[in-house]
């Protein structure tokens, strides 16, 4: 579960490190975003001369969540930590490469993209 004020690691290569939940997209009143969900986030660590700076607003899509995940045919998955891809406001990722592994749940929400870069589906 992410909510507001949540530290997020970041599984691509766009320049950011850690990433700050702000805002939940969605429901005027969502509580907690899940894996597949757009969240609003302030960027809290950056690499050095990259696109994306320190303390710069961004939209990113949930990839991994410490909270398990249940399947329909039963199957839980839990990951070590949580961590998000930065999108573009089309849903595209800004980075060219997506690293460790994630869940098969977002191809079926329309991030093609994010599946494909990614080495490993869950």
């Amino acid at each position: 579960m992410i909510q507001s004020q949540t530290h997020l690691n970041v599984a691509d290569n766009s320049g950011a490190r850690k990433l700050m939940c702000i805002r939940i997209l969605g429901a005027s009143n969502r509580q907690y975003a899940y894996i597949g969900d757009i969240i609003v986030a302030v960027i809290k660590e950056a690499v050095p001369h990259m696109p994306l700076a320190k303390s710069e607003v961004i939209r990113a899509v949930v990839v991994r969540t410490c909270k398990e995940l249940k399947r329909d045919n039963g199957m839980i998955i839990q990951y070590d930590d949580n961590a998000a891809v930065v999108i573009d406001q089309k849903g595209n990722p800004k980075g060219t490469r997506v690293f460790g592994a994630i869940a098969w749940e977002l191809r079926e929400l329309n991030f093609t993209k994010i599946v494909s870069l990614a080495p490993e589906v869950l």
